[in-house]
């Protein structure tokens, strides 16, 4: 039997992602920020059984991405084949992609 990896955020990780989720609801309804909320933690679900779920970056080999939507994208690295520390959520349409 696998054993499920932890999950820890980063600052960073945290920051943007409260900053998604109300940029969400003053722009949006409620219903649209419970949707982008229940894509990220089904993400983290499949990542705590399949931590090789996402590809990695062409640049940075050991940070992995995920699409969450066509606007947002996860990074994150695993540690010591025990955690997934999530990195930073981004932008896809911005300049900053990692591919």
């Amino acid at each position: 039997m696998k054993t499920k990896l932890n999950i820890i955020w980063s600052p960073l990780a945290e920051e943007i992602y409260l900053t998604i989720i109300k940029f969400i609801l003053e722009t949006w309804t409620n219903k649209e920020a419970m949707v982008f909320d229940k894509k990220v933690e089904s993400l983290i679900t499949k990542l705590r059984a399949f931590k090789n779920l996402c590809p990695p970056s062409e640049i940075e080999k050991f940070l992995r991405r995920c699409v969450i939507s066509k606007q947002t994208s996860l990074v994150y690295q695993i540690i010591d084949n025990t955690t997934i520390e999530l990195i930073s959520f981004y932008d896809n349409r911005s300049n900053q992609n990692i591919r």
